[in-house]
């Protein structure tokens, strides 16, 4: 028997579990559905309005505790809207009856993270958010929070995504060490390599002042389906400094850029930590998985930036350029990836800069 290799499945393997029945849908999984190193999941038609977040616990069902938190539920219909600082759960399309060495970890996609989105998926018997252990079999459900925009959503939409992995697939700082010596996973400054790739918050541009962009409070609702449909005016205030510090205000929610410019090569992935709670009073959103290739092809290998997603708690704090402010923990592939990041697909952030989510209209 062919011991298969431990890792991050890649799309060639994902698309060998749909055939098999360990990834299913109803409607059919699409092709565009399977991305590099994770597999797009998607909206069913049934929302339910809660009173609270939750977690079903060990011996519990979704549904099963739903009828303790539940306010009204609805259909989604050709469209609706889910309204900012409500908590919903939608069932996904998408169920699974994973083989019993493979487990999953779910994560939201980088335009959902932008827009201030917070979506987690829940499992029968889910003691954590965004994980799924060995061997699971049931549906998914996905907890849905608007925080910063209300949205207009439709079954059907893909706000977050599934990578599943077989053993372990955690690269070490020693490995990551010998990997940015051989392939530089930062190509413009060192590389601080602890529990994963440093990145730093980079607030002195090379032109201009605009360093960021900070959430407005009180504006409209955006239809998740239109893209490169609104005016960033209409929802954002622009973020300038000319002394490489911005003050963040407490509650408010900031798109800001990662100073260095990063690398994933074919083999790896990676995705986006919190550094360390001890470093500020303010938390980065890791709202992303980073596929085998991202920045690897952009510029000629040059790297791409690190779009940070920054909420400020109880105090105003001071940002700094070149602070650190959260890391990359890499992973291996259990094989490369038939298609990479940025290559032959619909990457909308490859080669990126300081950029909103692709609902904006930017110039």
């Amino acid at each position: 028997m062919t011991t298969q290799a431990a890792g991050v499945l890649p799309s060639q393997q994902l698309r060998a579990l749909i055939a098999q029945g360990a990834l299913l849908g109803t409607p059919d999984i699409l092709p565009d559905q399977v991305q590099p190193a994770s597999l797009d999941l998607r909206l069913g038609t049934q929302a339910v309005r809660l009173r609270a977040s939750f977690l079903p616990g060990k011996t519990r069902s979704v549904a099963e505790r739903l009828s303790e938190f539940e306010m009204h539920r609805f259909d989604l219909g050709t469209g609706t809207v889910l309204e900012k600082g409500c908590v919903y759960v939608v069932e996904l399309m998408e169920r699974l009856a994973l083989p019993q060495d493979i487990h999953a970890v779910t994560n939201a996609k980088s335009s959902t993270g932008r827009l201030d989105l917070l979506v987690r998926v829940i499992t029968d018997q889910g003691v954590e958010f965004d994980r799924v252990g060995p061997g699971y079999s049931g549906p998914l459900y996905a907890e849905i929070c608007p925080r910063s925009f209300s949205v207009l959503v439709r079954p059907g939409m893909r706000l977050n995504q599934i990578r599943l992995r077989r053993g372990q697939s955690l690269v070490s700082d020693a490995d990551l060490t010998a990997l940015h010596a051989k392939t530089p996973l930062v190509s413009d400054g060192p590389a601080l390599i602890s529990e994963g790739l440093g990145f730093s918050v980079g607030l002195r541009p090379s032109t201009g002042h605009l360093v960021g962009y900070r959430a407005k409070p009180h504006a409209g609702v955006i239809d998740l389906d239109r893209i490169g449909a609104y005016d960033p005016v209409d929802f954002w205030e622009e973020l300038h400094t000319s002394t490489g510090q911005v003050i963040l205000d407490p509650g408010a929610f900031y798109i800001l850029v990662s100073r260095e410019s990063v690398s994933i090569p074919p083999g790896y992935a990676a995705e986006m930590a919190p550094y360390l709670a001890m470093v500020g009073e303010f938390r980065v959103h890791y709202a992303g998985f980073f596929d085998p290739g991202f920045g690897y092809a952009a510029a000629g290998g040059a790297g791409a930036k690190g779009v940070l997603e920054v909420r400020c708690h109880e105090a105003p704090f001071v940002l700094e350029d070149g602070q650190i402010v959260g890391r990359l923990v890499y992973e291996r592939m259990a094989e490369v990836p038939d298609a990479l990041y940025g290559v032959g697909i619909a990457s909308n952030y490859q080669g990126q800069g300081l950029k909103l989510a692709k609902h904006f209209r930017m110039n």
